[in-house]
């Protein structure tokens, strides 16, 4: 099957565990997690941008305003900010509206922050949140548009493949809501 012009096909994997992992205790680091109650939308979509435009997040890009605030001010749902002597480097967002379930619905580092083993402290963080009393399924999803090495690093993190899917989407480059610059190990077919 032909991907139509100006559109992205995406194989999105779907992750889970249903039971505490042991986490590895970690060297310290230089960053710290910190929560961030009732983010402003252009806050938020700022951070979401900068660390999700490599890789061409557009979920929370694709939202209205009031659609982004329901879901981030949600008291179910946690944003976190990762900082680096108090620069925000990186976002990690927790969902806790379905019963008995967590939603590793955001997890990412600023680019210049990658490669430095900054993802195994920053996983070991999100799961000692996700991981409180009446969860029993962590779960998280990541797609073709992700860094190669997503898969293989939730693996070691302990999650279980359970499900793909496989989507075509209008680019979001094409469209204006990203620049033509995010997302550049997909070509722009236009």
């Amino acid at each position: 099957m032909d991907v139509p012009k100006g559109h992205v096909p995406t194989i999105t994997t779907y992750f889970e565990m249903t039971e505490r992992s042991l986490l590895l205790k970690q060297d310290a680091v230089p960053l710290e997690l910190t929560r961030w109650q009732a983010p402003r939308p252009s806050e938020y979509l700022r951070l979401f941008r900068e660390v999700g435009e490599p890789w061409m997040w557009t979920s929370r890009v694709l939202m209205d305003e009031d659609e982004l605030r329901a879901i981030i001010h949600d008291n179910a749902v946690e944003i976190w900010k990762i900082e680096n002597e108090g620069v925000t480097v990186g976002l990690l967002e927790l969902d806790f509206r379905t019963p008995k379930q967590c939603e590793i619905g955001f997890f990412g580092l600023v680019p210049s922050m990658n490669g430095k083993g900054y993802g195994r402290w920053l996983m070991t963080e999100a799961l000692e949140h996700a991981w409180r009393s009446g969860i029993l399924r962590v779960w998280l999803h990541t797609c073709t548009e992700d860094s190669p090495s997503a898969i293989p690093f939730y693996i070691k993190s302990g999650f279980t493949a359970y499900k793909r899917a496989i989507e075509i989407h209008p680019d979001p480059r094409l469209s204006g809501h990203l620049p033509m610059t995010a997302g550049p190990h997909i070509p722009i077919i236009n």
